[in-house]
């Protein structure tokens, strides 16, 4: 049922966002008098195909990897003289960056109709209350202690703990004082505490935000009894069963199955023994653990879940916004991700975050049908993120990329003229170089998640 979920959400997100941005530079380019010769929706074989009283060609195609919209251009071929000023290249510099960055733009105003609807259709966050503090963090040296609930970050309002690493992933790299804004139990008025970072989590590959400062979110108490089992997990191959329910893990009794999620993860490809409870009966069953993630981000698997514990009326809050509030509060979103990703973009590049961190097709169909799955909000959250992403990554002044062509035509209306077709193609090469030599980053770290 999940590979379901993950080809049918796939195929929605990028039929969606495809679509979206190809309209946008397909609609400017009709409004400034362009003949466009083909609008498609992905590559390669065409599945569908009709054509509208302008003569444009709509395709539908085998490959959902993206898409383009064909102008009139007479610099890929003969144009009749009649229809010579329905030519891209015959149009202002101004029509052309409008129709050029219209994609774009359409990304982005199809994540605030995202964000809006989320927004009126409300969300249910978990208070961002501090379960425990590790002893000698980061978080116990400023003052933290268990109980607080975290109101702000940075003077950012925080309203669940989703907020909370939204905010703290801002600062990844980074060195300065962090400033959070707290709730004392039964308190009115929030207390400052300054937490000083130096080059924090600088290149890690799979940063933990909340729990690199030594933080615990608060979360109501679970009874070790297995509910699930990864049937090519080592809790399978060591016989544990649905039911079973954990009593210690080398001798250390266990409680709560955070405990086990602890105790696992400090021990990646270690041999453990399990004292379990069984239809009455106490056995000793020894699991060799595996490893799931890499380098330092790396921890013991078990494979095994249980079911989750009923969160308490109290520590939650539904966030929902009318019709006119939530568009101010899709465009905040919209900007505020739009400034983290071009903000990550340059940690990247000056080394403050790992290249890791960038993800390719695997990890967007993995997400897509797990969002899918989840609800509806969740996918809408989903392809919003997605539509920025594809948005600023358009932007970007590389030729091939939208953003290219923008950097082409400003220097051309700066210059009275265009850049010579020789410069042109150096750049476009360049491009190319870049765009696949990214795309192959991002694809071998999808391959290194599996």
């Amino acid at each position: 049922m999940s590979a379901l979920y993950m080809i049918i959400g796939t195929l929605v997100a990028l039929g969606v966002l495809v679509t979206f941005h190809e309209f946008g530079h397909f609609w400017v380019a009709r409004r400034c008098g362009v003949k466009v010769l083909r609008f498609s929706v992905g590559f390669g074989t065409p599945l569908l195909r009709w054509h509208d009283r302008h003569g444009t060609e709509f395709v539908v195609a085998a490959i959902p990897l993206g898409g383009y919209v064909k102008m009139l251009d007479e610099r890929e071929g003969d144009v009749p003289a009649a229809l010579a000023g329905q030519s891209f290249n015959r149009k202002s510099v101004r029509q052309r960056i409008a129709i050029v960055a219209a994609g774009p733009i359409a990304n982005f105003l199809l994540a605030i109709l995202f964000f809006w609807l989320i927004a009126m259709l409300g969300t249910q966050q978990v208070r961002p209350v501090i379960g425990t503090v590790e002893s000698g963090s980061l978080a116990a040296s400023a003052g933290l202690v268990a109980g607080q609930e975290i109101v702000a970050i940075d003077g950012k309002p925080t309203n669940g703990w989703s907020a909370v690493n939204l905010q703290l992933v801002r600062r990844l790299g980074e060195s300065g004082t962090l400033r959070v804004n707290v709730l004392d139990e039964d308190a009115t008025t929030p207390r400052q505490y300054d937490i000083s970072l130096n080059a924090w989590l600088k290149g890690a590959d799979e940063p933990d935000t909340i729990t690199s400062l030594g933080l615990r979110p608060w979360r109501p108490a679970v009874l070790p009894v297995l509910a699930e089992i990864d049937p090519q997990g080592p809790a399978a191959a060591a016989g544990l069963k649905s039911g079973d329910t954990l009593l210690a893990l080398d001798g250390t009794a266990l409680a709560d199955w955070q405990q086990v999620v602890d105790a696992v993860r400090a021990r990646p490809d270690s041999k453990v023994s399990l004292r379990i409870e069984r239809d009455g009966a106490q056995l000793d069953v020894p699991v060799t653990l595996a490893r799931k993630g890499e380098g330092k981000a790396a921890g013991g698997y078990l494979g095994a879940g249980v079911k989750a514990g009923q969160w308490p009326a109290p520590m939650l809050r539904e966030v929902s916004y009318g019709p006119l509030d939530a568009v101010g509060e899709a465009f905040s979103r919209t900007w505020n991700m739009s400034v983290l990703t071009v903000e990550s973009l340059k940690k990247m590049l000056f080394g403050e975050l790992s290249v890791k961190n960038l993800s390719g097709p695997i990890t967007i169909a993995k997400v897509a049908g797990a969002s899918a799955q989840s609800g509806i909000g969740d996918f809408l959250n989903f392809l919003a993120y997605l539509s920025i992403s594809l948005g600023v990554l358009n932007l970007l002044p590389i030729p091939v990329l939208d953003g290219g062509h923008l950097l082409f035509y400003l220097i051309e209306w700066a210059r009275g003229r265009p850049l010579s077709d020789r410069v042109q193609g150096w750049g476009v090469q360049i491009g190319i170089s870049l765009v696949v030599g990214v795309m192959l980053l991002a694809l071998i770290n999808d391959l290194g998640r599996l």
